[in-house]
Formats: C-alpha cells, structure tokens, sequence
C-alpha cells in the first residue's frame, strides 16, 4: 500500500497486493467459477454436498495495519461529525461521500487497476468492513456493502470491458451509486420466486415488474437488476441487467420508512415497459440466478465483518460508561453478573472475528465459502442482536432515549437477522448443505 499527500494534506491510498492468488491477469479473485454454480443449482434443488472449510488466524500485514489506521481516522473526522445531520435528514450526501471514498481507493479495493481498483488482497475488504462498522450508525456501512460488494461484484466478474468501463468505473470512483435490486414485495428470501421480467424487442429488453427493500436507490445512477428473461420457473431463467435509473420507464413508487437504518434511503421501484439495451446483460443471458447466488456471498461476508467492527465499539462503550455510572456506593462495573456478560459477549465476538479471518483467507485462496459465509452472517445476526439488547439493558433509562447511542444501535443492527437472507434462510442452506434434509 502507498500513501501519497495531495492537496490540503489529504491522503490518497493505492493499495495493492504482491502475492494474490488469482485465476485470471485481471486480478480478481473469483474462487471456483464451477463450483459456486453448481452449488447454487443444488441448493436450488435442495440438495447439497456435504462440504466443509476450516481456515486459521489471519496475518496482517504493516500495510494493513496502515490501512486500518487511515480508514479509521476517516470515519472519526469525515463521517461520524456528520452523522447526526444524516439521521435528521434520513438521508446522506451518497455521490459527496463515495466521490471522497475513491479518491480514497476504498471503492474497489479487489478490483482490476484499468477500471480504477487497487488489486488488493481481500483481507482489505475486511479491514474497511470491520472499520465501518464501527461508524456510529449502520446506515453508512450498509450504503457502503451495497456499492463494493452488493451491486459490483458480478458485473467485475463477468461483464464485459465496455460494461466495466461505463458502470464499474465511476462506482469505483465513487462518481456514480449503485443498487441491487433482487427483492420483490412477494420475494424477499425466495430469490426463486422473483416476477419482474425482461421480455427482449429486437436489441432491447422491456422491463415490467417491481423491486422493494432496495438500499440506495433513491440515489442510484444504476441498478444491478435480477430479472426473469425466459418462460423457465425456479431459479431458470434469469438474468442480471444493468438498467440506469434515467432509463424510460423506470420510476421510484416510494421511500420507505423503516425502524432503523433510517440515513439509509430504501425504495420501492417500479418498472413500466422499462427498455435498456440488451447488451446491458451482465454475463449470460440466462445465468442471472447463479451469478446472483456468488454475489450473495461475499454480501454475507460484509455483513459479518462489520458486525464485528460495531460489537466491539458497542461493548467498549457500555464497559466505559459502567465504569462510571455509579450505583449502591461503587461503579455498575463492579457487579460480577455485569463483568461475566460482557466477557461472555466479548468471547463470543473473538469467535466470530476469528472465523471471519478464516473465510477471508480461504476466499483469497479461491476456494467456495458458501457454507462459511453463510454460517458467519447467522451468526454475527445473533451475536448482534444480544449485544445491542445488553447494551440497551445495561444503561438502563438512558439507554432508551434516542439522545444516546444505544437506541439507534438497537434499531440498526436488528436488521442483520433480517436483510441478506433472514436467519430462517441461513438455516435452511445449512441443513441442506450438511445433508440435514429427509
């Protein structure tokens, strides 16, 4: 990684990696192309090979740790100061952020150089999640896993150069918001039961349907659309469009109004005889489900690295303020029960952070980390919600006033069991992944 002082003193990072197990020149690891997709259409079927990953303790590296250091003291001076603000508004600056996030090269940490990414190892990406997620809020993380790891990952994979060059460039440069828009009003979880569909008119698709639950779209320049392109049920026939949002027939019905994540703008979309060009097509015509279901991975590993980053910052924080807070003649913190909780918590995040480590590494060695990922997502989505709750519990009436932080904390992180595939889902996979099926 080098560091380079532009401007007023403002740091520009290019990160690379010298030793990346790669398939291709282009530098992005892919794991096993065959293998995820065979995977996705077994699990589709119900069935699944029995199939398990062990990793150990990641090593990071002086460049990461630089890096950890850099990204930290940007989300202390550039976006927590600002949160307050962004909560108020129920909204945040997207194109203003992401434009200093590249400029950063926080963007496209694993991407290829000649569309703007750094090349990098992927234990990068588990450095900014972990860092993000200690934000003081969830919204911006969830923005931020959206745009590098939700909406990006299958058109670096398997777009063509002239979709790279128009989308995937300015995403990474942060000049331009994506969204993935998978999740229908009647398919949430059950990928397999979307209804939008794509019907093709010459060099053109016409789009017809709607999407909801859809994280910065109210903001997007582009959606990574996951559409059905043929007569075909199930998980067959679909595929993956690039439709941008000035598009003909591309409207947002509403913005939603959510629990938590409130900075967070999240839409119901319509499409009414939506036309994009056919070469919009991400990959091939067809294939849409299967790609979708490699990109919903690396979602379930964002999702675990920053629960780790937010625990830890939740716990620090009620053990400070126990410290202080005094009751009966001595600090909260000196209750026994209070001490054996937060030990019990903080061990528990030392598991999570320690397999987190373990898929990062297996992913970097190109290997499939559905089962991993899977089981990381259902996991922090737990170990969140009984820290989150402890929190709240712990400071007691202060705790459930939304002048303090344990409120909004309570409300965010409660949408990790929920969005990326409910806890009910991750169970699913797993029983059909270790053959605990009739």
């Amino acid at each position: 990684m080098h560091q380079t002082k532009t401007g007023e003193g403002n740091i520009t990072l290019v990160v690379h990696a010298e030793q990346v197990p790669v398939e291709t020149e282009s530098c992005i690891r892919v794991g096993d192309h065959d293998a995820e997709i065979d995977r996705a259409l077994l699990m589709a079927d119900g069935h699944e090979p029995n199939h398990r990953g062990y990793g150990h303790s990641m090593q990071f590296s002086a460049e990461h740790h630089e890096f950890r250091s850099v990204v930290r003291d940007f989300i202390e001076n550039e976006i927590n100061p600002r949160i307050p603000e962004w909560e108020d508004a129920e909204m945040m600056p997207l194109h203003d952020i992401f434009s200093k996030m590249g400029s950063l090269g926080f963007l496209g940490l694993e991407y290829e150089t000649e569309f703007g990414g750094q090349c990098a190892d992927h234990a990068f990406t588990v450095i900014l999640g972990e860092e993000f997620g200690r934000c003081d809020h969830g919204s911006l993380p969830m923005a931020l896993g959206v745009q590098v790891d939700m909406a990006t990952p299958s058109l670096a994979r398997f777009g063509s150069p002239e979709q790279k060059r128009r989308y995937l460039a300015p995403a990474l440069a942060g000049t331009q918001v994506c969204s993935i828009a998978v999740s229908e009003p009647d398919a949430g979880s059950d990928v397999a039961g979307i209804r939008t569909r794509a019907v093709r008119d010459g060099d053109e698709w016409v789009i017809n349907g709607s999407k909801m639950w859809i994280t910065n779209s109210l903001q997007a320049d582009w959606l990574c659309l996951l559409a059905r392109t043929s007569d075909d049920g199930g998980y067959h026939g679909m595929s993956q469009i690039i439709v941008p949002t000035d598009a003909p027939g591309f409207s947002v019905s509403r913005k939603l109004d959510k629990l938590g994540m409130r900075a967070s703008d999240t839409g119901l979309l319509s499409f009414d005889d939506c036309r994009v060009p056919v070469t919009n097509t991400i990959g091939e015509i067809g294939r849409g489900f299967q790609q979708q279901m490699a990109q919903f991975v690396v979602e379930r590993m964002w999702a675990s690295y920053t629960t780790v980053g937010a625990c830890e910052v939740a716990l620090a924080r009620t053990a400070d303020y126990l410290r202080q807070r005094q009751a009966f003649g001595q600090p909260l913190l000196a209750n026994q029960h209070l001490q054996y909780t937060l030990a019990e918590l903080s061990a528990d995040l030392d598991l999570l952070r320690t397999y987190n480590y373990a898929i990062a590494e297996a992913y970097d060695r190109g290997e499939d980390t559905t089962r991993q990922a899977t089981i990381a997502k259902l996991t922090a989505g737990r170990l969140v919600r009984r820290v989150a709750d402890m929190c709240l519990q712990y400071h007691g009436g202060m705790g459930y006033v939304e002048e303090n932080w344990t409120a909004r904390f309570f409300r965010d992180n409660r949408l990790t069991s929920v969005g990326g595939g409910a806890d009910e889902v991750m169970l699913q996979v797993l029983a059909r992944t270790d053959g605990f099926t009739a």
